[in-house]
C-alpha cells in the first residue's frame, strides 16, 4: 500500500529502493483501487464548496492532476499520440517516449478533461468514489497475466502480467455491486462499460505496441474514470 501511494500520489510516502521488487509491484497494483478511493473522497469533499458547477468541476480536475503528479494525464496524452502515429510499433513507442504533445494528445486531453469537469458537478459523491476507484482498478486489467510489456524496461515491464484473474474479478464485481448504490441502472452499466472499454484499449495497444507500457496504464485509468462519470451523470 505504501508503494501504491508513493507511485500514484504526491503523498510523502517513502519506500526504500530495495523494497521495489516484482512482489511489491504486484501488491501495489492490486492495492491501487484503494488509492482511487482516497482520491475520490478528497474530490467529493471539493464538491461541497459553494462554487459554480463548472468552476467546481475544473477545480477537481486540477486537484486530481496535482495529487497524482499528472502521471495519468501524461499517459493518456502519450498513448493517444502513439496510437495516432503511422509506422511500426517501434515508431509508435518512440513517439510515446519523446515526451512532446502532438495533436492527438491535445485533443484527447481537451475531451477527457472537459468531460470530467462537466460531469463531476453533475453526479453525487458516491459516483465520484466509484469513478476514481474504477480508474485505478483499470490497472489490474492492464496487468493481467498474459498481457506482455511493450518494452523491456520501465513501469510497464515491472508490473505487466503480475495480476491473477481472480484479483480483477473481485475488484470489478465489487465495483458493479457498489454501482447499484450509486444508481440502480446507470451505476452497474457504467462499471461494465468502463471495464469493456479498458479491455478494448488493452487489446488494441497489444496489437499496436506489442503490449502495455506505463503510459497505457494512465490512459486506461482516465478512460475508466471518464466513462463512469459520464454514464452516472445521465
Amino acid at each position: 500500500m505504501r508503494l501504491a501511494l508513493s507511485w500514484l500520489t504526491v503523498l510523502p510516502v517513502r519506500v526504500g529502493s530495495d523494497e521495489v521488487d516484482a512482489r511489491a509491484a504486484r501488491r501495489a497494483i492490486a492495492f491501487a483501487p484503494f488509492v482511487g478511493l482516497l482520491l475520490g473522497a478528497a474530490a467529493a469533499a471539493l464538491l461541497l464548496l459553494p462554487l459554480p458547477d463548472l468552476v467546481a468541476g475544473f477545480l477537481i480536475v486540477g486537484f486530481l492532476a496535482l495529487a497524482t503528479r499528472g502521471m495519468h494525464l501524461d499517459g493518456l496524452a502519450d498513448t493517444a499520440d502513439g496510437l495516432g502515429c503511422y509506422g511500426p510499433p517501434e515508431r509508435a513507442l518512440a513517439v510515446m517516449k519523446d515526451g512532446g504533445a502532438g495533436p492527438f494528445a491535445v485533443v484527447a486531453l481537451i475531451v477527457v478533461l472537459g468531460a470530467e469537469a462537466a460531469a463531476f458537478p453533475a453526479v453525487d459523491w458516491p459516483a465520484v468514489l466509484l469513478a476514481l476507484t474504477a480508474g485505478r482498478a483499470a490497472f489490474v486489467l492492464c496487468c493481467l497475466r498474459g498481457v506482455p510489456a511493450a518494452r523491456p524496461e520501465g513501469l510497464g515491464a515491472l508490473v505487466a502480467g503480475t495480476q491473477p484473474p481472480w484479483v480483477a474479478v473481485v475488484w470489478w464485481v465489487a465495483l458493479v455491486v457498489a454501482g447499484f448504490f450509486v444508481h440502480p441502472w446507470h451505476g452497474p452499466l457504467a462499471v461494465v462499460l468502463a471495464a469493456a472499454l479498458v479491455l478494448l484499449l488493452i487489446r488494441h495497444t497489444r496489437k499496436r505496441f506489442g503490449g502495455i507500457t506505463g503510459d497505457v496504464l494512465g490512459a486506461a485509468c482516465e478512460t475508466a474514470t471518464v466513462t463512469v462519470l459520464a454514464v452516472t451523470a445521465l
